[in-house]
């Protein structure tokens, strides 16, 4: 048995896999947030194992969603966590901005920004509860009117990484700049795309770098994938 579990939010996204990859690799066992079954035999596809793999379905979206799952955690019904990996979104290519309907604009920001920041909300009290040494990561980027939501999400990073730094969880933001896909989508695309098994090192690499906190992690470039580029947040 895995002695520590990586909670991913978004497990079934392409960052999502990346994520659940780069936690196995590392010797941790994972709770993956998903929508349905049918999402968590997605991820046992691409991922390609079940093994070490826990599921839990949840509406991300919705204030509840992954509070329930916590609740569950504390009743002994789901393995207890001690890292979380957050990559709530949807991508919307559409522009110019002019041509964003009000419902594309809300339901972005919904999933994007409400979704990341109810995953904080409801496990950063969970673990510092617990104690452990533990670590809390938000995937942003930018991407069409996707970017607006990450705006919010720079400054939600910004206040957490203050609030955490007398606390015991490790909070980071990793900034993509590439194009990630699973790898039966990537194989198809060239080298331009980067497969989620790939980028799933620099998740790995941060679980071992403890000495990276409260920092903004940039990946601009296919070799920043294993050779972490970072900054602190806060001056």
């Amino acid at each position: 048995m895995p002695s520590e579990t990586v909670l991913v939010v978004g497990a079934t996204g392409n960052v999502g896999v990346s994520a659940v990859i780069g936690s196995l690799r590392s010797g941790r066992g994972v709770l993956a947030v998903v929508r349905n079954q049918a999402s968590a035999d997605k991820l046992f596809k691409h991922v390609g194992s079940k093994e070490g793999i826990t599921t839990v379905e949840a509406d991300v979206a919705s204030e509840s969603g992954v509070q329930g799952v916590v609740d569950q955690v504390k009743a002994g019904k789901l393995p207890a966590f001690q890292h979380v990996y957050s990559t709530v979104g949807m991508m919307i290519m559409k522009s110019p901005l002019q041509d964003v309907s009000t419902a594309e604009l809300r339901k972005m920001m919904n999933v994007a920004v409400e979704g990341n920041f109810f995953a904080y909300r409801a496990t950063i009290p969970y673990l510092i509860e617990q104690g452990h040494k533990s670590s809390w990561t938000l995937m942003t980027g930018w991407a069409g009117v996707t970017a607006i939501g990450q705006g919010a999400l720079f400054s939600m990073a910004n206040v957490a990484c203050r609030e955490n730094t007398k606390t015991n969880v490790r909070f980071n933001e990793v900034y993509l700049n590439l194009r990630v896909e699973v790898d039966s989508d990537a194989e198809t695309k060239g080298g331009s795309v980067v497969p989620s098994s790939e980028f799933g090192r620099h998740y790995e690499e941060l679980l071992k770098r403890e000495d990276i906190e409260a920092c903004r992690i940039s990946i601009l470039e296919r070799a920043d994938v294993a050779d972490l580029k970072f900054r602190k947040k806060l001056g």
